[in-house]
């Protein structure tokens, strides 16, 4: 399976815009969304967003086109975890094109989305995001804490805090200015 880019991505979604006429708002919330962090280097092979309005012709349109996507009108519904509240309003705009606008999460809630997931790899995202963006161990605890607000209580909730406050311990000391 080839990697994706997210210049390729862009071109893709522009033709998909064009050839059906729809409006896509896509919030992009994986590793595509990495260079506009500034970080390079992170390979990826599929396409992690939300989507704003229906996703049916869209995933059919990049199922055809070989790319794997986990598409979702309500990403804070991905985890038992909320995405702290107001993630879409604070989220930047990447592309705004006639009948396409492509956005990303800011840095600290992109830094909680991989927390919330938690894999190894969430973790080196979520770490080259922090160093790169400057964000304090404070913000992402404050963050977190938002987060946990706005969650549904559940033992879960237990988990995610532990999962912060390890990722938090462990960050390198220049993340604290």
């Amino acid at each position: 399976m080839p990697t994706l880019t997210l210049d390729q991505l862009i071109i893709l979604l522009t033709r998909y815009v064009t050839e059906t006429g729809e409006m896509l708002d896509l919030l992009l919330i994986g590793a595509l969304a990495l260079p506009a962090y500034g970080i390079s280097g992170r390979a990826t092979h599929d396409v992690d967003a939300e989507v704003v309005g229906s996703i049916g012709r869209l995933l059919d349109f990049l199922t055809k086109a070989q790319i794997p996507a986990d598409l979702t009108q309500n990403f804070s519904g991905w985890s038992i975890v909320a995405m702290p509240p107001g993630y879409r309003d604070r989220s930047t705009i990447l592309v705004d094109q006639p009948n396409l606008r492509i956005r990303i999460l800011t840095p600290i809630d992109f830094v909680l989305a991989k927390l919330r997931r938690g894999t190894d790899v969430d973790f080196e995202d979520a770490l080259l995001v922090v160093q790169q963006n400057r964000i304090s161990s404070a913000d992402i605890r404050t963050a977190s804490q938002s987060a946990i607000t706005a969650s549904p209580q559940d033992t879960a909730l237990f988990l995610f805090r532990k999962t912060v406050e390890l990722f938090c311990q462990n960050l390198p000391e220049i993340t604290e200015n």
